[in-house]
């Protein structure tokens, strides 16, 4: 009865865990890499920032053409002059003005000629597109993150299954041995030494699940998604390796590269840099105009009085004319600006031919990579069909009687290893595939796949 009423409590428990492992699993969200890259490209902190720098990108713009457009002010005071000044002609002095005065006017300057606005203008427009690819570059680099995080956790689950797999295989082991050391079998030593085979996995095991843990916080933070959310990676991400590699032709030209076009857009913004100092030699022309009503009396309250009061004045005034500036010698400041630009300049076309070879060196690189990838994989899957025959075959033997257990845990180990290598293998062609992408320009294709 007491046997029947603990089968029966075994029976709920096994479905209670089996319901709430299913509700665990269907409140986790699926996430292929597909789905993990388009989040990214929404939620990534990164993204967010050069979408903002390109936001920003027309601000600057909209504040460097605003220097070309008219600049109108209005400008106004009130004035008490407790002591009035007098001007004195031939021999008769005559007082300059009144113990009150205001004035309002407004003030209009329009640049004609101004080589250096002209030049900011240029500048500004290049600013805005170099802020545009370095939002592509920041979403290229991003993609980049996300798919190395997403497989590198991919790898290490697969080898939580090895683990897994093999704790199990050690434990029916262990269950045999102990239960032939209780007949007086085996010896205690071989329980011992396959407890310590246990103690290792499971220490191993216990150390992937929390690298897995922090890999997919990685991968999260990476895509700017929630820390706390849970996710599930399909296995079948991982596994599709094709069996042989058809790749094509290295491009000869690389100025369809995000990163290409930003340093040669840096290398515009550096020319014009140059051209808006050497713009400071040139002669400035601008057309100005003020006009001006000023109002004055011997009392306070004098504007509201009748413009016929005769201790009041009213008047108004304007000017129209040219302002021409023409610089002559600043102690040779221009020059030395002029000599600094032309230097950073340098610099970032040496910078620039650095970046093509590297990325010319990165794309050869990475098509070695993959095909000694793609040969490992073929020699490991090879290793772990032959390891798999050769531990069932010494289990079997053992069991028989025929293969001591030193054998046998030798032949778990290496299929172990085997399976490692294995998994090891798939990241590395995965990694590999995705340095290719990028340094063929292609990375973003990893969107639609």
């Amino acid at each position: 009865m007491k046997k029947s009423i603990m089968n029966i409590r075994l029976i709920i428990g096994t479905l209670l865990v089996a319901l709430t492992g299913t509700q665990t699993v269907s409140a986790q969200q699926v996430l292929t890499l597909k789905d993990a890259l388009h989040y990214a490209l929404t939620h990534s902190e990164a993204v967010k920032k050069a979408q903002l720098d390109v936001e920003g990108g027309k601000h600057q713009v909209a504040e460097v053409r605003a220097s070309a457009l008219p600049q109108i002010e209005v400008n106004s005071a009130l004035n008490y002059n407790p002591v009035i000044g007098k001007l004195v002609f031939a021999g008769q002095s005559v007082t300059i003005g009144q113990p009150w005065d205001s004035y309002v006017g407004a003030q209009l300057n329009q640049q004609v000629f101004n080589q250096q606005v002209f030049t900011g203008l240029k500048a500004a427009k290049t600013t805005g597109e170099f802020y545009e690819l370095s939002a592509d570059l920041t979403e290229e680099q991003v993609i980049e993150r996300v798919a190395t995080n997403y497989y590198q956790v991919l790898v290490n689950r697969e080898q939580l299954n090895v683990i897994d797999t093999n704790l199990k295989n050690v434990r029916v082991i262990y269950e045999i041995v102990s239960n032939q050391y209780e007949n007086g079998l085996a010896k205690k030593i071989d329980v011992d030494r396959i407890r310590v085979n246990i103690t290792n996995l499971e220490t191993q095991r216990e150390e992937l699940v929390n690298g897995i843990v922090m890999l997919e916080n990685q991968l999260k933070y990476t895509m700017g998604m929630p820390i706390e959310t849970a996710i599930v990676l399909p296995e079948t991400e991982l596994k599709e390796v094709p069996m042989a590699l058809d790749l094509p032709e290295q491009p000869n030209g690389m100025d369809h590269l995000v990163e290409l076009n930003l340093m040669s857009k840096q290398l515009e913004l550096l020319d014009l840099q140059h051209k808006a100092y050497r713009a400071e030699y040139f002669p400035t022309l601008a057309l100005v105009s003020n006009y001006t009503y000023t109002a004055m009396s011997d009392r306070f309250n004098y504007l509201y009085k009748s413009s016929e009061d005769p201790i009041a004045a009213r008047f108004g005034s304007m000017v129209i004319g040219l302002s021409l500036r023409i610089p002559i010698f600043n102690g040779f400041a221009t020059r030395a600006r002029m000599g600094q630009a032309k230097v950073d300049y340098l610099k970032a076309e040496q910078d620039l031919w650095n970046t093509k070879q590297s990325l010319s060196l990165a794309n050869e690189n990475a098509r070695i990579q993959l095909r000694n990838a793609l040969n490992t994989i073929g020699s490991q899957r090879e290793n772990v069909r032959l390891a798999q025959e050769v531990y069932e075959s010494t289990q079997n033997n053992y069991n028989n009687g025929l293969a001591p257990l030193t054998d046998l845990l030798d032949t778990e180990n290496a299929l172990t290893q085997a399976q490692n290598s294995y998994t090891q293998a798939l990241l590395n062609y995965k990694i590999a595939e995705i340095q290719l992408k990028k340094a063929s320009g292609e990375i973003k294709s990893l969107i639609n796949e």
